[in-house]
């Protein structure tokens, strides 16, 4: 059975900076997903999102947009939106943990309101075109909430659900409910896709063999950590190319590049590509230590020199 892999989105991330690069530098991810468009109180949608699902900047990828609301009028508002820009499939978010998010009833805190998903469907429905896929986890509190989503979700003709399969009230925390994510495919009328720990080779094989009927794979935080990931999974291979870390660093060069000239000033991009790193890090010999070098790089200067030592280090336990 052929299988597809999906960019999990994550906010702050997997914007069209990212994307671009990583499908330039590396490739294997047939479908990328925007980080979600999500209201404070105005029914505005900000530059940062405009920029991000701008097609100018999305040709030569295949992006989905995503929303995270709790209200109707902000789910039709951002369907006029995306259908403007020509999309024509929008996907719904409830699978964020994050309480800020789910205290508000957005996200995974929203999975076990039935009657307002429902509301929301119904209208999006009705009133338009859009094809309609979901982002959700098993539930906030526990793994039962999705199973009682289900009949709900099965009134209406979704693309797909992709179910992250972790509780929210875990974060990223604790391993993920395998069991749990069978339940699912056990009594689901949907297609689903999983999502949920893709972080090596071995362990994407693992999760095709215990789920034969699962063809779409969402890879999220470990396509952050290692970009080659996909392209390795999509090879059948463990074993990365013998130029690795200088594909990486035109890769790094070309994220900070771009970063920094729409960041205004030293602070919010080291801010920005010390996020990054926590990811990187974890690809290389030494996270921590890796990790505490660039935190402690003070100024762009030092902070380039900190990547040219690890980048060097790198090649020299590889060419050991």
């Amino acid at each position: 059975m052929s299988y597809t892999l999906l960019s999990s989105p994550l906010q702050g991330f997997t914007d069209f900076v990212f994307r671009n690069a990583q499908q330039k530098f590396f490739g294997g991810i047939d479908t990328y997903y925007a980080p979600y468009i999500r209201f404070n109180r105005k029914m505005i949608i900000k530059g940062s999102y405009q920029r991000d699902l701008n097609p100018e900047v999305n040709t030569s990828l295949e992006l989905i947009p995503q929303v995270m609301t709790a209200d109707v009028e902000h789910f039709l508002f951002v369907i006029k939106y995306i259908q403007s820009l020509g999309y024509t499939e929008l996907n719904w978010n409830l699978g964020c943990p994050y309480p800020m998010v789910t205290n508000s009833g957005m996200g995974s805190g929203l999975i076990c309101n039935t009657e307002k998903i429902d509301h929301i469907l119904d209208r999006a429905h009705s009133e338009t075109d859009i094809t309609i896929s979901m982002k959700m986890r098993l539930g906030y509190e526990n793994s039962n909430e999705i199973l009682e989503a289900f009949p709900i979700l099965e009134k209406y003709p979704l693309k797909n659900v992709a179910i992250h399969a972790r509780l929210g009230k875990q974060l990223y925390k604790g391993g993920v409910d395998l069991e749990a994510f069978q339940k699912c495919v056990d009594v689901a009328k949907h297609t689903l896709y999983y999502n949920g720990d893709i972080t090596s080779v071995a362990q994407f094989k693992t999760l095709r063999e215990r789920f034969p009927s699962i063809n779409h794979f969402m890879i999220g935080r470990g396509l952050i950590a290692d970009p080659f990931l996909p392209s390795m999974i999509k090879a059948d291979t463990t074993d990365y190319p013998v130029d690795r870390w200088d594909i990486f660093r035109e890769f790094h060069d070309t994220i900070y590049t771009q970063y920094d000239a729409m960041l205004s000033g030293p602070t919010p991009i080291k801010m920005k590509m010390l996020g990054f790193w926590e990811f990187f890090s974890q690809s290389t010999h030494h996270p921590q230590k890796v990790y505490k070098a660039i935190k402690k790089a003070g100024n762009p200067v030092k902070y380039r020199q900190a990547v040219g030592e690890i980048i060097a280090a790198q090649k020299r336990t590889v060419s050991r």
